[in-house]
């Protein structure tokens, strides 16, 4: 029993007529194919269809032989192309991950290097919270990723990209925005909200700004990223503070402000695992201050 069988046994149950099968389907003559499937009847050792001059007809035993047919015909498919892609060179893959927001500048200029360096790699992007980008990192589900100096990184190395000023964010009609600089003292009676623990860097970075400076704050509420600031900021016109990269992201509506005096700042590292021997990562690791250039 031969593949090709197979295939005009099937054909013919699919098109129920062997002229149509052999006309239209199989590119062979109506003889022949008769022929054919005789011969399979013969290996098989019963009768699989019963002809008249309606066409075609499975019989119970035509039936049960016609999913076994299928399916082999789909596995010496599937073995077909499984044997195709093994011939090939491997593809190099790299996961990548990038604290949400910060892809808008950087991804297109990672793309670029590692695709020049690299044709044909596969980039498997993730965007999410940087805890969960350090997490993926250890337990090397990424390879590298774009985040903030996280606790609990024993395992991981880093290499600074960029250094973010922290900037208050509040409406652009607010009293505040006379101002050319402000002063923490001047939040202390506004409606205040903080980061959550989503994104524990920058709390720590504006509780640490606001402890320094002496002012209690008494934050209402807790934003989660910078949609959530957006609509919060927005609907009961409270101030933040949040990293200056982020203001190319707000409406008209709502506007920012540097700080007055020494700005806190929060780094962007590029993060991987210790044990990660890439080539990949060491070239992107080399071209770190181009991508911020």
């Amino acid at each position: 029993m031969e593949l090709r069988h197979l295939r005009y046994f099937v054909a013919v149950a699919d098109a129920g007529s062997l002229t149509v099968a052999a006309e239209q389907r199989l590119n062979t003559s109506q003889p022949s194919l008769s022929r054919q499937i005789r011969d399979l009847e013969q290996e098989v050792g019963v009768a699989l269809m019963t002809r008249s001059a309606q066409g075609i007809e499975l019989t119970a035993a035509g039936k049960a032989f016609l999913d076994h047919a299928r399916m082999a015909l789909l596995q010496a498919e599937a073995a077909k192309e499984a044997a195709l892609r093994a011939a090939q060179p491997p593809k190099p893959a790299f996961a990548l991950g990038f604290l949400s927001g910060a892809e808008i500048d950087l991804l297109p200029e990672v793309s670029r290097v590692l695709r020049e360096a690299f044709p044909g790699i596969d980039i498997r992007l993730s965007s999410d919270y940087s805890p969960v980008l350090a997490k993926a990192l250890m337990r090397r589900k990424l390879d590298a990723a774009f985040i903030r100096a996280e606790e609990h990184m024993e395992d991981l190395s880093s290499r600074r990209v960029r250094t973010d000023p922290l900037v208050f964010v509040f409406p652009s009609d607010h009293r505040l925005a006379q101002h050319a600089t402000i002063a923490p003292q001047e939040i202390a009676h506004e409606t205040f909200y903080l980061p959550s623990k989503a994104a524990p860097a920058v709390r720590r970075a504006v509780l640490a700004y606001f402890n320094q400076a002496g002012v209690d704050l008494k934050p209402e509420h807790e934003v989660h990223n910078v949609v959530h600031a957006i609509s919060m900021i927005t609907s009961t016109r409270a101030v933040m503070m949040l990293p200056a990269y982020t203001k190319r992201y707000l409406p008209d509506t709502i506007t920012t402000r540097p700080v007055q005096g020494e700005a806190p700042t929060l780094d962007l590292i590029l993060a991987y695992h210790k044990a990660n021997n890439s080539p990949i990562l060491k070239l992107l690791l080399s071209r770190v201050g181009q991508l911020v250039a």
